[in-house]
């Protein structure tokens, strides 16, 4: 009884993988789309993203079937409440890289982002990939020594967020206010997305150590 039920436990922590690499995905076309003013990658984007809202019920349902089950104490029971707030991460995290799809959708033909700013957007994109690939690694081993580096790695999205601020407030800026909220929505949709990557890499810890970061 006892292997079936950390069988399905296992099973459950394949599919947050996997989550992982959906909204990885996501967001790495997201910003593809965003860049290039490629409509048809962000309307990609935006249709997949029912994949990850389906695979979160899936976890959610199975995640309360052991517990009506099972009734898991302990370890067992921090297992399963930390999954359930992992898996709210994740889709948060694919709603993120949904919105920054739908500004290229909404800009196109045209590119949201002037090209001062191309280069620190790109980059930005280069860091959430870097992060959610590190959480995705994380919630595979239950690496909590992985789990640690993704702090400075938010620090380096955070300094390229303030970035895009300093840009804007620069008096040069020629773009128009609507150029100037796209800019503001999609710095805060990629530092967002990195918070819950970190949170990710927390409840991980938590999971392994019983302690809160």
């Amino acid at each position: 009884m006892r292997d079936a039920f950390h069988d399905e436990l296992e099973s459950i922590n394949s599919s947050l993988v996997e989550m992982t690499n959906l909204v990885a995905s996501a967001m790495a076309r997201a910003t593809t789309a965003l860049l290039d003013a490629d409509l048809q990658l962000a309307e990609g984007v935006i249709t997949a993203d029912e994949t990850v809202d389906l695979l979160r019920n899936e976890i959610e349902e199975r995640s309360f079937d052991i517990m009506a089950r099972q009734q898991p104490v302990a370890t067992d029971l921090r297992t399963m409440v930390t999954t359930l707030r992992i898996v709210a991460d994740l889709e948060r995290m694919g709603d993120l890289a949904l919105h920054v799809a739908k500004v290229a959708r909404r800009r196109y033909p045209g590119r949201a982002v002037p090209p001062e700013l191309h280069s620190t957007l790109l980059e930005m994109g280069q860091v959430a990939q870097r992060i959610v690939a590190k959480a995705g690694s994380v919630i595979a081993g239950h690496d909590t020594a992985l789990a640690k580096e993704l702090e400075s790695d938010d620090d380096s999205m955070d300094a390229l967020h303030r970035r895009l601020f300093h840009v804007l407030l620069e008096t040069e800026w020629t773009y128009g206010m609507e150029a100037a909220i796209d800019i503001t929505l999609c710095g805060r949709y990629y530092e967002r997305y990195a918070d819950h990557a970190v949170s990710v890499a927390h409840r991980v810890i938590y999971l392994v150590t019983g302690k809160r970061v």
